[in-house]
């Protein structure tokens, strides 16, 4: 059997980090003899080399390959590719790790869309990773129709011919961005590239020793002069003009102004920070037309104007100012449409906990940061006008799990509202007034939100801003009120949304992840459930959303014996939020005794039961009756919407009169 995909991995003292990665590259789904996984160890002095030869020894398609140190990943990442034998090479970094599906989902459609490159979606666990990218599948992307440029890293898939054909290699040595060389000129030459986004293919990992190469502080005369390196790949590849602008405009944005913002300059020694300043300034005279900076968001241009013109100190304050910008959301409103979950909410930005403003001058629009005067007399020489920039704010919502860090960007509509700020002539906030629409089934780029407690973020992108936020601490009126789980699709899916705790954020519970739906029952009445005869049949009214009609299952257990009866069930819709649950009864066959009654969802795996608060009282003559099971004495962890909202709202309320009342 040809091997389809041949996964590089430099590796150099991981420690246990490294077990991840062997343990995800041994769960892939793509038959064995259908890849192989070459660990090139480039002169490790841990215990690696012995565990690489272990795996290698008990698995034919793990290879080890050892080689003296060569100081940086370059060398290794060459020394696999010339030994792999599959059509595709996938670059994988020892500390990182893969989605389980992830070889057979991008070899599949890398060859479905004829691609020489396929970069598969991308999780962060401590490291920032592209999102626009990831937004929608791109099975034709390229550098111009598709932000490719924000994902440098060498993690993605490649076609061998097409690397050999173009003698594509990394470069060796100590050094710096030399992914960003490959990974540039591989989009340049590239017939095609794939973007797959509907699965999340690779965890980019940061160590918690924090060890990992791209978090060393590094010497900015050789970082520069090796994105310089980068940039020549431009040149010779691109012509003068705006591509080539958006093109270098990358490096502009991200290895320069953004490590001159907020807190991320300040935190830097002052020394360190003047060494860093002076190469940024000296490739953007060097290097940079007018056009790059011109491109940029009003904030990034503001700061791209002051490196230029060489105003650390105004940088400096400027930076001050800006740490202290955050997103802020209100939701508004909340509910159950149709199966789906419509969320409504407004987002602004706020400074120092304050909206911030904005002032319009004639036709353009200024931004007014707080700012020592001659700071602002370098801004104001730069001529920025955001009034483009605010046309084109927007806000996003993402839902991401918990565990795991996919996310998934989520339908919204939104209205950029201008509001006066009251007493100050020509100054306004801009607020976002936005709804969205969470449908469970399709939520994860088309397919169905997988088992896990999925976490609701809002992003504001405006001025050069580009920030997250929980949503749900700050609730308006609508936001809540007697909403429940909802159980959708067929196979039936159950959905609750709840508040956590102790920051009333909200969050999905998606397919019993927890046992939160239990407590949505605490309500039931003896009027919501009945027995009949004739047929024998039970009846109970849930507070769950549900459309038409699904399949579900009920489960008797004896309380004495723990004998198991399972009944084929009906969820039936009855009004919002409402539905009525209906089995047939086999009364004849159930022994005497009391029966504990547990709903299954047909999509939680093995059948995880719902606890009911109800037990089938049955008699020896076949008689039955039903009764209410005493409370659980243990309290709850964050319950449903419905139960806690007006709970939650009165401790806050109390938490706020009392850090009021200290600080008298």
């Amino acid at each position: 059997m040809p091997i389809k995909v041949s996964v590089v991995i430099p590796v150099y003292n991981p420690g246990t980090y490294i077990e991840d990665c062997i343990a995800s590259l041994l769960r892939q789904s793509m038959p064995d003899d259908e890849y192989e996984a070459i660990f090139v160890n480039d002169g490790s002095t841990d215990g690696t080399p012995q565990r690489l030869d272990r795996l290698a020894a008990e698995h034919p398609h793990m290879r080890v390959i050892h080689q003296e140190g060569s100081g940086w990943s370059g060398k290794p990442r060459n020394v696999g590719v010339a030994a792999a034998k599959g059509e595709f090479i996938q670059f994988v970094d020892n500390d990182d790790w893969l989605g389980d599906d992830a070889l057979e989902r991008m070899y599949n459609y890398g060859v479905e869309n004829n691609a020489d490159v396929i970069v598969g979606k991308m999780a962060g666990k401590g490291r920032p990773v592209p999102r626009e990218l990831f937004r929608e599948n791109r099975p034709h992307a390229n550098v111009e129709n598709a932000p490719l440029i924000d994902s440098l890293t060498p993690h993605k898939m490649f076609r061998k011919a097409f690397l050999d054909k173009h003698n594509l290699r990394y470069m060796e040595g100590r050094r710096r961005l030399e992914d960003h060389v490959f990974v540039t000129e591989a989009y340049l030459r590239a017939e095609n590239v794939a973007v797959l986004s509907d699965y999340l293919c690779y965890y980019h990992v940061k160590r918690e020793d924090a060890s990992n190469a791209g978090f060393q502080r590094f010497d900015p005369v050789g970082y520069f002069k090796n994105l310089r390196e980068a940039l020549d790949v431009v040149e010779k590849l691109t012509e003068p003009g705006p591509l080539r602008d958006r093109l270098f405009r990358r490096w502009l944005r991200v290895e320069m102004v953004e490590r001159m913002r907020g807190q991320r300059l300040l935190k830097l020694p002052v020394d360190y920070r003047r060494e860093l300043f002076d190469e940024m300034h000296k490739v953007v005279v060097e290097r940079f037309g007018p056009g790059v900076a011109a491109g940029m968001q009003p904030t990034q241009q503001i700061v791209a104007g002051l490196i230029a013109a060489d105003r650390l100190a105004d940088i400096e304050e400027f930076a001050k100012w800006e740490s202290g910008i955050k997103p802020s959301g209100v939701l508004e409103n909340l509910g159950w449409e149709n199966g789906k979950l419509t969320i409504g909410f407004t987002a602004e930005y706020t400074s120092a906990g304050v909206p911030v403003t904005f002032r319009a001058d004639g036709e353009k629009d200024l931004l007014v940061p707080s700012l020592p005067e001659t700071s602002l007399d370098a801004i104001a020489l730069l001529d920025v006008n955001i009034s483009a920039a605010l046309a084109g704010s927007k806000v996003d919502l993402v839902v991401s799990e918990r565990a795991t860090a996919a996310e998934f960007f989520q339908p919204v509509e939104f209205t950029r509202e201008r509001v006066a700020v009251e007493g100050r002539e020509g100054h306004f906030r801009q607020v976002l007034r936005a709804t969205a629409q969470v449908d469970p089934l399709s939520a994860a780029n088309g397919a169905a939100l997988d088992r896990g407690i999925w976490d609701v973020h809002i992003r504001i992108t405006s001025c050069g801003w580009s920030k997250g936020v929980r949503l749900g601490s700050v609730r308006g009126d609508g936001a809540g009120r007697g909403l429940g789980a909802a159980v959708v699709g067929s196979p039936a899916h159950s959905v609750l949304p709840y508040w956590t705790d102790p920051h009333g954020n909200l969050s999905l519970d998606v397919d019993q992840k927890t046992n939160k739906i239990s407590y949505e029952f605490a309500g039931l009445t003896a009027a919501d459930v009945s027995v009949t005869t004739g047929p024998d049949s039970l009846t109970v009214a849930l507070p769950f959303h549900v459309q038409g009609e699904c399949m579900v299952g009920l489960k008797l257990t004896n309380v004495a014996t723990s004998r198991a009866v399972d009944l084929p069930a009906t969820l039936t819709a009855r009004g919002t939020g409402r539905a009525e649950l209906s089995a047939g009864l086999p009364l004849g066959e159930l022994v005497d005794g009391q029966w504990r009654l547990r709903l299954i969802l047909p999509s939680t795996g093995a059948g995880k039961p719902v606890d009911l608060p109800w037990a089938l009282d049955v008699s020896a003559s076949g008689g039955a009756v039903v009764k209410r099971l005493a409370a659980s004495a243990k309290a709850p962890g964050s319950r449903g919407l419905a139960s806690r909202l007006v709970k939650s709202t009165f401790l806050r309320r109390a938490a706020g009169r009392l850090r009021r009342a200290l600080k008298k």
